[in-house]
């Protein structure tokens, strides 16, 4: 994902001080792909109320942001809009590797192989409607800037 661009733009390590004052754009999507895969429980469960919805990009999006606005950070978050039709090759592929992982999850819950389930649990993560509108719900509830982009 993304672009290699480090040989034009090092990186270069960055303190919270530094980023007092500052705003920051975000990639949601990103953000909320990395806390629906790592918030979980050691068979892959993510974090979910009593009614079973998942709630672990939540929890993320709360904690690391509360966090930032303690440091002085101004956050903005942008949500990626349709994406191209160059990239649906790609779309694609990614979608059938996501149902490639959610058989192995299968297996593993089958075999009782809860290591395989946390692992393969964490691979075949989609982001839903309801996901990203609560996410956005929540970032507005915080005082945080949602952009929605036309395109990706």
């Amino acid at each position: 994902m993304g672009l290699n661009i480090a040989e034009i733009i090092p990186r270069k390590v960055v303190e919270f001080s530094e980023l007092k004052g500052k705003t920051i754009a975000i990639d949601a999507y990103n953000t909320i792909y990395q806390f629906l895969s790592t918030i979980r429980q050691s068979d892959g469960t993510p974090l979910m109320d009593s009614k079973k919805r998942i709630t672990s990009h939540l929890s993320g999006l709360f904690y690391r942001n509360i966090n930032l606005m303690q440091e002085g950070v101004k956050l903005i978050y942008v949500f990626d809009g349709v994406p191209p039709e160059l990239k649906f090759k790609t779309n694609m592929r990614r979608s059938e590797i996501k149902d490639e992982a959610r058989e192995k999850y299968k297996q593993a819950r089958d075999e009782e192989d809860i290591e395989g389930m946390g692992k393969y649990a964490r691979q075949f993560v989609r982001l839903t409607p309801e996901i990203l509108e609560d996410s956005k719900k929540l970032l507005e509830a915080l005082g945080i800037a949602v952009v929605q982009a036309p395109s990706e």
